[in-house]
């Protein structure tokens, strides 16, 4: 069975133009478009020419899994304010029953690793955001002040889509929107915060071994991971 072969490289060269207050990316000096067919453009010019440089690197097929970023930014430009509302709302609702939030009741030894690892982003949230987060050991839900969602509602209404976009994937891949915002606001290095995501795989690995299954999924999930960091931090340059 041969691979599939993406579209045929229809371009020479890649250039970033102005373009309504935003950079936009311009194959031969046409602006290119989204899978939307909406103008390819990013809000800043580190984020263009990290995105210019995935076309750039084309051969002679275009390969769109070599393209992440280019993915993000189409896929939220196609989004922009109409699915907006949704990320935010996604992001939210996940801080009500945040990863963080939920601790092992035994054995004790994972309960002190996630207490060791997670209680200094509970207090990130406080001092970042002034959101009190409350955490407790089980499964039973646990309900957060009303106060608390609001503050990280109110800083997520003034962000840009592309921001909420890539906030949401980070939420969903580390099951914690305080590790999504953690990673936004640059609390730790990309590959910690991940790890942090990580702590009752890690301890299930010591004791019973590692699937070598779960093993690749994991490591997709980092690569996506390292992705959206990258995406974020291009974002503020």
């Amino acid at each position: 069975m041969s691979e599939t072969v993406g579209p045929k490289r229809f371009y020479q060269e890649v250039s970033i133009i102005p373009h309504e207050g935003r950079h936009a990316i311009a194959l031969d000096g046409r602006l290119a478009k989204t899978m939307g067919r909406n103008i390819l453009s990013a809000p800043t010019e580190a984020a263009a020419e990290a995105i210019a440089a995935e076309w750039a690197g084309q051969g002679e097929h275009i390969d769109r899994a070599s393209m992440p970023l280019t993915g993000m930014l189409s896929a939220s430009i196609d989004g922009g304010a109409e699915d907006a509302d949704a990320w935010r709302e996604e992001i939210v609702k996940y801080l009500g029953s945040d990863l963080v939030c939920y601790r092992a009741e035994e054995p004790q030894a994972l309960a002190e690793r996630q207490a060791a690892s997670w209680d200094a982003y509970v207090e990130f949230m406080r001092a970042e955001f002034g959101a009190i987060l409350v955490t407790t050991a089980g499964v039973m839900a646990v309900p957060q002040a009303d106060a608390s969602m609001a503050a990280v509602r109110a800083v997520l209404a003034d962000i840009s889509p592309e921001t909420l976009f890539a906030l949401q994937i980070a939420t969903a891949i580390s099951g914690s929107a305080v590790l999504a915002l953690a990673l936004w606001k640059r609390f730790d290095e990309p590959e910690a915060i991940f790890e942090a995501s990580r702590i009752d795989e890690r301890f299930q690995e010591e004791r019973w071994g590692v699937d070598e299954e779960a093993k690749v999924r994991e490591e997709r999930l980092k690569a996506d991971f390292l992705i959206v960091a990258r995406f974020l931090k291009l974002l503020e340059s």
